[in-house]
């Protein structure tokens, strides 16, 4: 039988940024991503995404990647941290869309 992980982040220490000779917990893509996830949740109390632009931000870093993986490409930190940002404000619009629909049919199909 196999053994069932979540695996969060690949870590390599080509990949990772580093502070005080320590390396960082995520991947520079992923530090980009949870960086940009939790600054853009809390903007999304003033300012809605739109699905469309939010899944057009998702984007860049799903090119940088699988460009990375299946073509002989490599990125450097800089483009993965910053596109990961990027990811992050198209991850957390997406999650304001799921949200705001989970509630809307929870409330108006099940209640009403």
């Amino acid at each position: 039988m196999r053994k069932i992980e979540f695996v969060s982040c690949h870590k390599l220490p080509e990949r990772s940024f580093f502070y005080k000779g320590k390396q960082f917990p995520f991947c520079a893509r992923c530090t980009g991503i949870y960086v940009g996830y939790f600054i853009f949740i809390p903007l999304l109390w003033f300012i809605k995404i739109d699905i469309y632009l939010a899944l057009l931000a998702i984007l860049p870093t799903m090119i940088d990647g699988l460009t990375q993986a299946y073509f002989n490409r490599e990125s450097n930190n800089f483009l993965r941290f910053f596109s990961g940002i990027i990811a992050g404000y198209g991850l957390a619009g997406l999650s304001d869309f799921i949200a705001y629909w989970t509630v809307y049919f929870f409330k108006y199909i099940f209640i009403n």
